[in-house]
């Protein structure tokens, strides 16, 4: 892709720094507004909305909600569930942008790099993009808008992993072995346990066995709940990292 010129660093006037924050707060932050909404939404369903939240259309005893159900079958949790998503989506685009620009500013190791960078920027940007679109279009009231919303998430959470992966890999230095170390564990987690929801699911539908669908929420929880420690990770990446809202000096003003 050619060699880039970065920007360079303009320190901000001291004096007129009107926000600062530092990095890890904000990814800490922007996990726990979906942590929060999805947890209110299972807790919620199984303690006020567990009939409604449960049944599917084999009409057979189940124990835990799906999250499209827990999420979008009833109120309050829709609207729990809807605030927490638009709350960090926002974040999660800035992010996604540091991250764009942390990769740029390593060596690249191949003249493909860039294009690895550039996939996993677009792929992270789709996953939060088709999040907002399932979350707001549940699937009691578009079904089909939701299913491919739901299979474009999780096809651009997979890719936006493994190529994450792949990137630290190339640049690793020896401060940023735990983060690694972790984004592996989490992505192989994170797949193994669709793969197997979706055998569960694919078993519940041919079946219908008591407690399969139980199983299939189950593992439906943890791959949410490995997606959203995959991007906690950014907790280790940018822990000397800021966002800073201020002034440029008089000088270097354009």
């Amino acid at each position: 892709m050619g060699e880039r010129l970065l920007p360079m660093f303009v320190p901000l006037d001291k004096d007129a720094v009107l926000l600062r924050i530092r990095f890890t707060t904000l990814a800490v932050s922007t996990v726990m507004c979906p942590l929060f909404g999805f947890l209110f939404c299972i807790v919620w369903s199984m303690l006020f909305n567990f009939e409604e939240t449960t049944a599917t259309h084999c009409q057979v005893p189940n124990y835990l909600p799906s999250i499209s159900a827990a999420i979008g079958g009833e109120t309050p949790q829709r609207y729990v569930w809807r605030f927490s998503i638009g709350l960090h989506s926002a974040p999660r685009l800035l992010v996604g942008m540091a991250y764009w620009n942390h990769y740029r500013r390593a060596h690249p190791p191949g003249r493909w790099y860039g294009y690895l960078c550039f996939i996993n920027f677009i792929s992270n940007i789709l996953e939060n993009l088709a999040l907002l679109l399932l979350t707001y279009v549940s699937s009691t009231e578009n079904h089909w808008v939701h299913e491919k919303a739901f299979i474009t998430f999780m096809v651009a959470s997979v890719l936006h992993m493994i190529l994450t992966c792949i990137i630290w890999q190339l640049t690793k230095k020896s401060t940023e072995r735990t983060s690694l170390s972790w984004k592996r564990r989490l992505f192989f987690f994170n797949l193994s346990s669709f793969l197997i929801a979706v055998c569960f699911y694919i078993r519940h539908n041919a079946y219908c066995e008591t407690g399969v669908y139980t199983v299939f929420s189950l593992l439906e929880y943890l791959v949410v709940l490995s997606n959203m420690s995959f991007h906690m990770t950014a907790y280790w990446d940018f822990g000397n990292k800021e966002l800073l809202v201020g002034s440029l000096p008089e000088d270097k003003r354009f």
